[in-house]
């Protein structure tokens, strides 16, 4: 397991639900100011410096459901509200879009190159915010000083970490299946085509060499496929060409997205449960949360409950519910309740979180209702 696996997880992680947010924030006609803000107020608390400082730190990563309720509450860092069900459905959409771009990476540093697409994206959605914008200059090179110098057994390390991470997740999405690079199990079709990694020689060639070292014949078979040699290597500049497509906007052609759960997922409760036992290690990671989120600051909205409004992931609010009912108990994150009564440091530092997450005082002043369930984010860690 690599120890420096956890920032690039978030920050792709985060880039995919910056894409579906704008796509949907498009698709249901918010208003262009509204919409603006939603975005730079997630950025802005995404490169929170106190919370970078704390992610680009070495450790291994934590459970789906501490990392889920990061964005959980990465989601809500602005006046826009997600239910349970669209929650759900943008989390999967996010996890798979990146599991998919983690697979198909030529060689495992083109894991960095995908992240610069990331970064790229979130750059242009604030070019005309400059004070955000600098804060995600600060971040490119951050990366840049982490990861430039690692050798290539380092990045197959944090690939590796990365599909360990994603192996159980087999959420069938609308587009790839529709692109026929996903089966009906949830299982990605990988290509026996394309450009080979950069730096090797496409296959179909065998030599042989003397035990003096030179080559005394070739020997020549049938690849399967269609390769070609790559052309150049992507930068790892600020600026400059990533050369791969893995990890830039799919949202960007308006097509309805759907989510689905694979029969497999379905029918092994088994299978599933695992992952949400008892951890023997939840302290820690429970620990390790509060100290990332409370890093956190996200902005509160000045005004009333008018100013908030609601983003529907599905086609309908039926379908919505439905798809809330219908999703299986094992593979549900439910609402989770904080309790630090014992320790005073813990409390400290989940009071600060309490601070930092509360919500604008128009919002705590109303009673509960259908478009703001889920708003209570902090109640999101009672299960482990």
């Amino acid at each position: 397991m690599s120890s420096r696996t956890l920032p690039l997880l978030f920050i792709n992680l985060g880039g995919e639900m910056l894409y579906i947010l704008d796509q949907r924030l498009r698709a249901q006609n918010i208003p262009a100011d509204k919409a603006r803000k939603v975005m730079n107020d997630i950025i802005t608390t995404m490169f929170n410096k106190k919370f970078l400082e704390e992610l680009f730190k070495p450790q291994e990563l934590y459970s789906k459901k501490a990392l889920r309720t990061v964005f959980d509450r990465l989601a809500h860092a602005s006046i826009m509200r997600l239910n349970q069900a669209s929650m759900d459905k943008l989390y999967d959409l996010m996890t798979m879009a990146f599991k998919y771009q983690v697979l198909l990476c030529p060689r495992p540093k083109d894991i960095l190159l995908v992240s610069f697409n990331h970064m790229d994206a979130i750059k242009e959605f604030v070019k005309d915010t400059p004070c955000i914008l600098s804060q995600v200059d600060e971040t490119y090179q951050q990366i840049i000083e982490m990861y430039t110098p690692l050798l290539s057994g380092e990045f197959q390390l944090i690939r590796q970490t990365l599909l360990i991470f994603f192996q159980d997740m087999h959420i069938r999405v609308s587009i790839f299946l529709k692109d026929k690079v996903q089966n009906s199990n949830g299982r990605f079709v990988l290509p026996t085509s394309g450009p080979v990694p950069y730096g090797t020689q496409t296959p179909g060639l065998i030599r042989m060499f003397s035990c003096n070292g030179e080559e005394s014949s070739r020997l020549q078979f049938n690849n399967g496929g269609n390769y070609a040699a790559a052309l150049c290597e992507g930068s790892c500049e600020l600026f400059g060409d990533r050369v791969t497509k893995l990890g830039t906007n799919m949202y960007s052609v308006c097509r309805p997205v759907e989510t689905h759960m694979s029969g497999t997922l379905k029918n092994s409760a088994q299978h599933t449960k695992v992952n949400t036992a008892p951890n023997p290690l939840a302290k820690e990671e429970l620990n390790l949360l509060a100290k990332l989120m409370g890093g956190l600051e996200v902005q509160k909205p000045p005004g009333n409950l008018d100013s908030n409004f609601r983003v529907n992931l599905f086609a309908t609010d039926e379908e919505e519910e439905e798809a809330l009912m219908s999703r299986p108990d094992e593979l549900s994150y439910g609402f989770i309740n904080i309790q630090a009564t014992k320790d005073q440091t813990a409390n400290a530092e989940l009071a600060k979180i309490m601070g930092e997450f509360s919500e604008p005082r128009a919002s705590r002043d109303q009673p509960p209702s259908a478009s703001s369930k889920g708003d209570d984010l902090l109640a999101m860690m009672d299960g482990l």
